[in-house]
């Protein structure tokens, strides 16, 4: 088996790709229709896209070189309808331009840490299972969990466990953590989940993993994930053609509300409070496709049980703003 390859056993069925495709659709017929999927992954929602579309271009972005590699191998039966581009996903300007594309029918995100990332148990995700403290979702950067916990302030891990994993217990932990590494640097995960399961209450320790909202903070800090998504967010829907539509899904209320307040503001009017008639100068440039957030069925839950937290939001553009 070639280094890029994955066993078929282990590439796992595509979140909400059904609802994906319905909502993407209408935008995706159109001739020269491309699409951006934005978190590429291993290709399972572009791979089921570019075989119900045979005349669309797919721009695939993603900041792991190893999920570019897989999907690269997964994608190869749709040559010249295929762009792969290394990048975090707020650089879709300039992937684009690179490419010479200026406006898309659509643009699909799906956010969060991916399969092969949760799966790669030297990768450092999963609380779970002992591993190096990495959690880079690109392997060509610098920062790691490791470098995080030797080096932040006690004062700086509370901020990211509070603001990042919504954690209670930050303090405490921040605390536990700064005491640990006097006497041994941090370098596995099982320390790390060690630490935090001793200084973690016993009653609270039955409500859930202790370790879940510190090691959710520290991969949102170590890939500046809701950074990057503030700013991707709205890049993506300058580049959306009038017609073309953005389909997001969010796993955890942290991704979703940037979604939500972005979403908002681009399908919301501009026209200044008190204003007796709206002008056409002020009419929302998109208008959103579904009520709030959707959530997978029960039925797509106990078929894929990754789809359990997902949040999808879609919106359409109406207009272009005047030059």
């Amino acid at each position: 088996m070639a280094s890029n390859e994955i066993p078929s056993n282990e590439i796992h069925t595509p979140v909400l790709l059904e609802r994906c495709v319905e909502l993407l659709a209408p935008a995706l017929t159109k001739p020269g229709a491309v699409l951006v999927d934005a978190t590429l992954g291993m290709g399972g929602h572009a791979k089921a896209i570019l075989s119900r579309f045979p005349e669309l271009t797919l721009v695939g972005l993603d900041r792991d070189t190893e999920a570019l590699a897989i999907a690269e191998e997964r994608l190869k039966g749709f040559a010249g309808r295929v762009h792969l581009v290394h990048t975090v996903y707020d650089g879709i300007g300039d992937a684009l331009d690179g490419l010479g594309i200026t406006e898309v029918a659509g643009v699909l995100f799906d956010l969060g840490v991916s399969s092969l990332q949760i799966d790669r148990v030297e990768r450092g995700f999963s609380y779970s299972k002992d591993a190096p403290l990495d959690m880079r979702m690109d392997g060509t950067a610098g920062l790691t969990a490791e470098s995080i916990l030797a080096d932040y302030s006690e004062r700086d891990l509370k901020r990211i466990f509070q603001d990042y994993g919504e954690e209670k217990l930050s303090a405490r932990y921040a605390k536990a953590i700064v005491e640990a590494r006097e006497t041994i640097p941090f370098v596995r995960s099982a320390q790390l989940v060690d630490v935090i399961t001793k200084a973690t209450p016993v009653a609270i320790q039955r409500l859930g993993h202790p370790a879940k909202r510190v090691f959710q903070a520290l991969r949102i800090e170590v890939n500046q994930e809701l950074a990057v998504l503030e700013r991707a967010i709205p890049a993506a829907l300058d580049r959306v053609q009038v017609g073309g539509r953005i389909v997001v899904m969010a796993y955890q209320s942290l991704e979703d509300r940037i979604v939500k307040r972005a979403l908002a503001a681009a399908s919301g009017s501009t026209a200044p409070a008190g204003l007796p008639v709206e002008l056409p100068e002020h009419k929302p440039l998109f208008t959103l496709l579904l009520r709030g957030a959707e959530l997978a069925s029960d039925e797509e839950k106990a078929l894929n049980p990754r789809a359990t937290p997902v949040r999808l939001r879609a919106a359409v553009r109406l207009r272009r703003a005047a030059a």
